[in-house]
């Protein structure tokens, strides 16, 4: 490993350069164009990273992990549920919403064109909806046989179901307020999963305040 490559300082460079292109130029944005933002050439730029996957993976460390904390943060916060979940969901639309080309970079044209950066995306989901699960089997009462595996399953289909509903917000973001898909999103989260725990006239203590 060369010398620069184990440099955090050239390195944290290097990202933020890419960064730069990539909120100028959109997804499209070229390693070329990368390259000469941090004046450098590309196989320099690809030296640092190992190679293009690295760098994709790179960038994909330092913007999703920072996200995916917050989420986690906000929703196991001491708020009442629909509090939370407002939050959570609010936090996640605003910042896809302010990185807009990153987040499309990301998760379609860097997830698309490199196997590894889809999988270490694709893991840090599961870990939200992991912890998601785990927030609601913590405050939860789920004492039947299958109550563990019901909230798995909720936890990575309410995840899917906010990335999803994000990504179509995004393409209509001048027409639908961000607040009216926090407040649909929370409402099908919060009406939808009590009906699926087999209650009709109360929230149940999986949402107990």
């Amino acid at each position: 490993m060369t010398g620069a490559r184990r440099d955090p300082g050239r390195r944290r460079a290097l990202l933020e350069a890419a960064d730069r292109v990539i909120q100028r130029e959109g997804p499209g944005a070229s390693m070329a164009a990368i390259a000469a933002e941090a004046g450098i050439s590309k196989p320099i730029l690809y030296r640092h990273f190992g190679d293009k996957s690295g760098l994709y993976q790179a960038l994909a460390e330092r913007h999703t992990r920072k996200l995916l904390e917050g989420i986690r943060t906000e929703f196991s916060g001491g708020d009442p549920i629909r509090e939370r979940t407002r939050s959570t969901i609010d936090t996640y639309l605003a910042s896809i919403s302010a990185n807009l080309n990153l987040y499309r970079f990301l998760m379609h044209r860097a997830s698309a064109e490199d196997a590894a950066t889809h999988s270490a995306m694709s893991t840090m989901i599961r870990e939200v909806s992991l912890a998601l699960a785990e927030v609601m089997i913590a405050e939860g009462r789920l004492a039947d046989p299958g109550g563990r595996a019901r909230a798995y399953v909720w936890g990575h289909a309410v995840v899917g179901m906010v990335q999803n509903a994000g990504d179509w917000w995004l393409d209509h973001a001048g027409e639908v307020p961000r607040e009216t898909v926090v407040d649909g999103l929370a409402d099908l989260i919060l009406g939808g999963l009590p009906a699926a725990a087999g209650y009709s006239d109360r929230v149940p203590e999986l949402f107990h305040e």
